[in-house]
């Protein structure tokens, strides 16, 4: 496993990669890695003959009141997990290589990025497809892997990917769960045991409005009661941000559930924002 942190030298890696007629996939990270960022280093290694990951903890996608300097970063351990699977290279390039002083370009997606996560965070999304298209520039992948926990993000990504015509491959991976269902998450790391159990909540949630749907439930404000009140069961002091259903591709509000629509979440647990989504 060779460790890169300089962008000329990832790129020139790249390119050397290439020339050997060899496909290379990349899976963006920002460290913390947990077994469903593995997961996706397995779908990648499964795509490609060359693994790319990078761990970069991109400033440009938080908030001012978010939680970037506490945001966990374990470097050590992250390169154990990834020597351990036999990833190919690992990309850590610090802030001033893919912001030098001066830089004033961004990458928006419009449309999609206006509902749920971008209504919540103003100027996330254009941090997100900023540092993804510098990492396709840079590491030129045939193959690019995602998870659906970030279902808005995989599907804005995905758009940009098409809109400029990069030649590449988009995964979307299923989200990893632990046993009680609560999607893996690096913010998890957060909880202490008692927040970590009653942070099941929102797929408990999800799962009720599932249920309920496949039930027969037509009514979209049901469903978000429900999982409102099976949520608040198990965390009393739960506080959602939105509960919204979705048409799957194009993120369009819908008023009433449907077979293949997601139903998408943001809530503070014990003071740790969650997102989660389950697809009906």
């Amino acid at each position: 496993m060779k460790i890169i942190r300089s962008s000329k030298k990832m790129s020139q890696a790249a390119r050397e990669c290439v020339a050997t007629g060899k496909t290379l996939a990349l899976v963006p990270t920002m460290g913390a890695l947990h077994d469903g960022h593995l997961a996706l280093v397995e779908r990648a290694q499964k795509s490609a003959d060359i693994v790319v990951v990078s761990i970069f903890v991109n400033p440009k996608q938080f908030g001012p009141d978010e939680d970037y300097l506490n945001y966990p970063r374990d470097n050590r351990r992250d390169l154990a997990l990834l020597r351990e699977r036999k990833v190919d290279f690992v990309f850590m390039p610090p802030v001033e290589d893919i912001y030098p002083e001066g830089f004033e370009t961004f990458v928006s997606v419009e449309q999609i990025t206006q509902t749920l996560e971008g209504k919540s965070r103003p100027d996330h999304f254009r941090g997100v497809t900023t540092v993804v298209a510098k990492l396709f520039n840079i590491c030129r992948p045939d193959v690019a892997v995602f998870g659906q926990k970030d279902y808005q993000q995989a599907q804005t990504l995905k758009k940009m990917t098409t809109d400029l015509s990069y030649p590449i491959k988009f995964i979307v991976a299923s989200t990893v769960r632990e046993k009680d269902g609560l999607a893996l998450s690096s913010r998890n790391q957060y909880f202490n045991a008692r927040e970590r159990a009653e942070a099941r909540c929102l797929i408990v949630g999800l799962r009720a409005a599932h249920e309920a749907f496949k039930a027969g439930e037509t009514s979209l404000i049901a469903l978000k009661t429900l999982i409102s009140v099976e949520a608040e069961a198990i965390c009393p002091t739960i506080k959602f941000e939105y509960i919204a259903l979705t048409e799957f591709e194009t993120l369009e509000p819908l008023d009433a559930p449907q077979k293949g629509a997601m139903i998408s979440l943001a809530a503070s647990v014990h003071g740790v924002r969650l997102i989660d989504n389950l697809r009906l």
